[in-house]
């Protein structure tokens, strides 16, 4: 035994007794009924210095490690134990999460040891709606609490198109969105010359030439991703949210100190807190940009990277059919519509445009342009201006809120009115 242990061991048993009552009290505190222990009074050095190996839900389905326990009587006992050992928070980093984690999985009623989100939509369903019904239940609880309450309000317009998306992976007819997108492509040339297609949308160049190909294992793949990508953003920003509603800003220091977070979300949580109109959206806007430039960026450079032309083609649909619920806000295809032009062999310039977007809400930069220009403050205005209408829409039960929102099944009438109102001018 190491020397810095062998002190560890000694102070563990001088203070045994201490333990026993820091651990009754932090359960009797948390009003959580004793269970049976997972591990030992004296084995808390098993779970220090653990590896956050699955913290991206991408490498399985459970907790941050599979070595730790997913019940929170357990998980509090020994994070007593962590703390009372002198044990800096770094090494207790994992467990600290774990325990975070756990508390967010419990109050929205999710089984984390067996929340695979690989498993398909079907499969979890409940656990889309419990996730966003706790984002939703925390900003009708506490009025600071904004990215909770949009991430909720936009979850159902996310969870629709999840729902539209696995359909489609069994029975839906991608050649007719395919040849619309053809149409288009094929109009534009007609008119304005083979240079304009060069300045379309990567995306829709792609649907225009792979949409045939596009198989349904592909979409599974994606799909996964993009289950994957909605675990990890509850896994990361809810720990951090019922900490900062059961224990304040002292329970988010810890977690700071354990090196779960930087001071940039430290001081973003500080903003959060502040009471201050204005400090509250920034630190929300913090929030958010954590989510959508740390958390799932790569994610989504992943899925818009697949097969090339086939994840280029998938990524743009998403960004065709999404129309997000917060009042106010444009549907992303009418955010940035395309308008390209084209020099013609005699000098004149035709010019195309088109009701469809020339963005990919899967490129990091465009999707933050929109958010920030778009979500983040049609929805500070909501909650400022108009809390009674955004209550009562916070209000409806998710399941109703997650079955209006089903966007994709309306892509192929989007896409045959965008080619009905495609114009090309020349001047």
């Amino acid at each position: 035994m190491s020397a810095g242990l062998k002190g560890r061991w000694t102070l563990r048993a001088s203070v045994a007794g201490v333990v026993g009552v820091l651990v009754a009290t932090t359960v009797a505190v948390g009003g959580v009924a004793s269970t049976p222990a997972a591990a030992s009074e004296t084995d808390v050095d098993h779970y220090l210095n653990l590896p956050m190996s699955n913290r991206d839900a991408a490498h399985g389905p459970g907790g941050v490690n599979p070595a730790l326990p997913t019940d929170r009587a357990t998980l509090s006992r020994l994070l007593g134990e962590a703390r009372a050992s002198g044990a800096a928070p770094h090494e207790y980093q994992a467990l600290l999460f774990q325990y975070w984690l756990v508390e967010a999985t419990d109050t929205a009623g999710i089984d984390l040891a067996a929340w695979d989100p690989r498993a398909g939509v079907a499969v979890n369903r409940d656990n889309l709606i419990r996730s966003y019904r706790l984002y939703e239940d925390l900003q009708l609880e506490r009025r600071e609490l904004q990215w909770a309450g949009m991430g909720g309000m936009v979850g159902a317009d996310f969870g629709g198109g999840l729902i539209d998306f696995e359909l489609m992976t069994n029975a839906y007819d991608l050649p007719p969105i395919q040849q619309s997108a053809r149409a288009v492509v094929e109009a534009a040339t007609g008119v304005a010359g083979p240079d304009i297609v060069d300045s379309l949308p990567d995306g829709l160049r792609a649907l225009a030439e792979a949409g045939s190909e596009i198989t349904s294992e592909d979409l599974h793949f994606i799909l996964g991703m993009i289950m994957v990508m909605q675990k990890n953003i509850f896994s990361d920003l809810m720990p951090m949210h019922r900490a900062y509603v059961t224990g304040g800003l002292p329970a988010l220091e810890e977690m700071q100190r354990a090196g779960l977070f930087g001071d940039d979300i430290m001081t973003a949580w500080r903003d959060v807190a502040s009471q201050d109109p204005d400090r509250i959206a920034r630190g929300n806007g913090a929030l958010l940009q954590r989510e959508q430039g740390v958390i799932i960026r790569e994610q989504w450079d992943t899925v818009r990277n697949y097969k090339d032309t086939v994840g280029q083609a998938i990524t743009y649909l998403s960004t065709v059919a999404g129309s997000p619920s917060v009042a106010g806000v444009l549907p992303p295809r009418s955010f940035r519509p395309i308008e390209v032009s084209s020099r013609l062999p005699d000098g004149r310039t035709a010019t195309l445009t088109s009701p469809l977007p020339a963005w990919n809400w899967s490129v990091y930069d465009e999707r933050w342009d929109y958010i920030t220009t778009q979500l983040l403050p049609n929805y500070k205005d909501m909650v400022e201006n108009n809390w009674p209408q955004l209550e009562s829409e916070l209000r409806v039960p998710y399941e109703t809120q997650l079955e209006t929102h089903r966007p994709l099944l309306n892509i192929p009438q989007i896409m045959q009115a965008a080619l009905q109102n495609m114009e090309v001018t020349v001047s």
